[in-house]
């Protein structure tokens, strides 16, 4: 057997930074959080291949007093805390004591600081986790870092890092997330001497929003807010329109700092499931404000998992609040008559895409001063040749007037309003975004502030058209076309009355002869034992049949056209995957959701009556915008549209 030894210091410090450090992300996180505890308004983060040859984390915050510098390189050292009690109230960011120590045993670290009580600042050099030097310099109040030479001294270690580009994505995706946790904290972001991120620290998260994801996601945002005992919420939830394919969009914090949770994703995701199509997931930005000791953050080394008290509460405050904040919003897409994109390629190879504005603009003035500079004089009625009818300024202005308003600024597609050309969002490398072109147009969802298709008080101004297709109902309102799924809605429909009908207890159950045998594994038996009493008061009669078999005798009278083995089965395979086990809602769901099986089909011709008792009925629902798997019901297509396809506006 090997003797046992105890390990020294050294190799002690280089285990803790393999905890804490596992790339240049790792540094910048631990630096900017620092930076961010140091009260700091203003930060600039500056990497050089990737972060492992160059990192520079400069703040305004207080700095760090002279005889103290040496003191926050040592493990376990820290600000944050005095006592175990502490690490139950901590609200700051860093507080596990072992970042500064961890960075500098892997890299070569210089530290300048200054204090607005000190007249000098203090140049501290660590290597390795050894010191190098220590002194004297000026300096303005606050704190920079720079590490240089990352995993130099443990190239073990290094041979893990990815290529600099990709180490280098991993800083950025890290700064624009800690940038939209602190809208109050102007934060940029230097990539090999190139600027790539500048918030302006104005509060607004929305412009943070516009900056980092671009215009059409900060065009279709709701807002959220709410403020209770234990919690409070703010931030923005997408609107399903610019629903993503995987969980990227999702970002929520938690006092101020990044987390990913199970719990949190899960209240998401289920708030938006009655608008979202299966396997799509939203864009969310919420900051959550929690009381302390409703959390443990100090769990894993890199802090980005947490445990909650009362969980449960927690996860229907968030869910209770999201869902608000959807079904108060009439969520109808509104799309365009759109080329196909072979098409679309195939045009704009032999014609020229539309100059910017700026440019179009610059040409006008060109060639009104070609104009001038043959016999025109600057003032407007001070012409000393030509006429309206002949001179090329008034017909290059005239082409343009259809387009351009009288004060120069692009007609945006709002009737003949006249509005300003938005700036586009900064992109990477400092360049700006122009305006889309005509056939660019982003998705839009009709918002709050438009009348709603679906308002009682509108329904007498409906005018409906015709059935399309055998499966959707063409319906005009003010100066929108609204396209009906039959499918979808009486999916919708079906659904809402089954959930009503449950949870008033307002159902009777029928037999089904013979019975329907169902053969479970063990794991079904579990969950059916467990669930029998929920079935039991919903109207489902089922009896032990011997071995792994169930007997189904009855069924919710609701439910008999469609019970089949599948569907029954199905329920309980949905309850296996829930975080909250035990909800009669959650059976109700399941259930409700197989009453969608019965839904009138597609290709299935209905009445202008039948129609008109559809509308009726979605009127009447809570949330009439999407069916129970997330495909919407309705979608609308503007008036303007359909007039500038036909060139009625040009």
């Amino acid at each position: 057997m090997a003797q046992i030894t105890v390990l020294d210091q050294n190799t002690i410090d280089k285990i803790a930074a393999g905890e804490v450090i596992e790339r240049p992300a790792s540094v910048v996180k631990e630096l900017l959080e620092n930076a961010i505890d140091a009260r700091a308004t203003a930060i600039t983060v500056e990497i050089r291949d990737g972060g492992i040859s160059f990192i520079r984390v400069t703040d305004n915050g207080c700095g760090i007093p002279k005889e103290e510098v040496p003191v926050a390189f040592l493990r376990h050292s820290t600000s944050k805390i005095k006592s175990v009690e502490d690490l139950f109230t901590v609200a700051s960011l860093g507080f596990r004591g072992e970042a500064l120590s961890s960075i500098a045993a892997v890299s070569k670290v210089e530290l300048i600081t200054k204090t607005p009580e000190q007249l000098s600042g203090s140049r501290y050099q660590i290597h390795g986790g050894k010191e190098r030097s220590m002194e004297e310099v000026g300096a303005p109040d606050g704190t920079t870092f720079l590490v240089r030479d990352l995993f130099y001294n443990t190239p073990a270690r290094q041979k893990f890092l990815k290529t600099s580009q990709t180490e280098g994505s991993h800083v950025a995706a890290l700064v624009e997330k800690i940038a939209m946790s602190h809208p109050d904290i102007s934060i940029r972001f230097i990539q090999n001497n190139q600027n790539k991120l500048h918030t302006s620290g104005n509060h607004n998260l929305k412009d943070i929003i516009y900056t980092v994801f671009g215009r059409e996601i900060a065009a279709n945002l709701l807002p959220v807010e709410y403020k209770g005992e234990i919690l409070r919420i703010t931030g923005f939830a997408g609107k399903p329109v610019i629903a993503r394919s995987n969980r990227n969009f999702e970002n929520y914090y938690i006092n101020g700092r990044y987390i990913r949770s199970n719990l949190v994703a899960k209240s998401i995701e289920e708030a938006y499931r009655p608008f979202m199509m299966q396997h799509k997931y939203p864009f969310v930005l919420l900051h959550l404000a929690i009381e302390p000791e409703y959390l443990d953050v100090n769990v894993h080394p890199t802090k980005m998992e947490l445990r909650f008290r009362e969980g449960e509460r927690i996860y229907g405050i968030l869910y209770e609040a999201l869902k608000d904040a959807l079904a108060s919003n009439e969520l109808i897409p509104q799309v365009s008559l759109n080329r196909p994109e072979k098409e679309k390629g195939h045009q704009e190879a032999k014609t020229p895409r539309p100059e910017p504005f700026e440019v179009r603009r610059r040409s006008l003035y060109e060639k009104e001063g070609q104009v001038k500079a043959e016999g025109f004089s600057g003032g407007a009625g001070e012409r000393t040749g030509g006429s309206p009818g002949t001179n090329p300024v008034y017909q290059v202005i005239a082409e343009r007037q259809t387009e351009y308003g009288q004060d120069g600024s692009l007609r945006e597609e709002s009737g003949n309003e006249t509005v300003p050309l938005p700036v586009g969002p900064r992109r990477q490398g400092g360049a700006s975004e122009g305006p889309p072109g005509p056939e660019e147009r982003e998705p839009k969802q009709l918002d709050l502030f438009e009348e709603k298709l679906l308002e009682p008080k509108n329904r007498f101004r409906h005018k409906l058209i015709g059935q399309l297709f055998d499966t959707y109902w063409l319906v005009e309102f003010k100066d929108q076309l609204y396209i009906i799924d039959q499918h979808a809605a009486h999916e919708k429909i079906l659904y809402e009355k089954t959930m009503a009908s449950l949870k008033s207890r307002e159902y009777t159950s029928q037999a089904v002869n013979p019975p329907i045998i169902l053969t479970m594994g063990s794991e079904e038996q579990v969950l059916l034992e467990k669930y029998m009493t929920y079935f039991t008061s919903i109207g489902f009669e089922i009896q032990h049949f011997g071995g792994r078999e169930y007997a189904v005798r009855a069924v919710p009278d609701n439910l008999f056209s469609i019970a089949k083995k599948e569907l029954l089965m199905e329920i309980l395979d949905n309850l296996s995957d829930d975080i909250f086990k035990g909800s009669p809602d959650m059976i109700y769901e399941r259930v409700a959701g197989m009453s969608c099986k019965a839904a009138v089909k597609g290709n299935s011709r209905l009445s202008p009556m039948e129609a008109d008792h559809l509308i009726d009925q979605l009127l009447e629902l809570e949330n009439p915008y999407a069916c129970p798997h997330g495909r919407p019901t309705i979608i609308s297509m503007s008036k303007y549209d359909l007039e500038k396809k036909f060139k009625r506006i040009v």
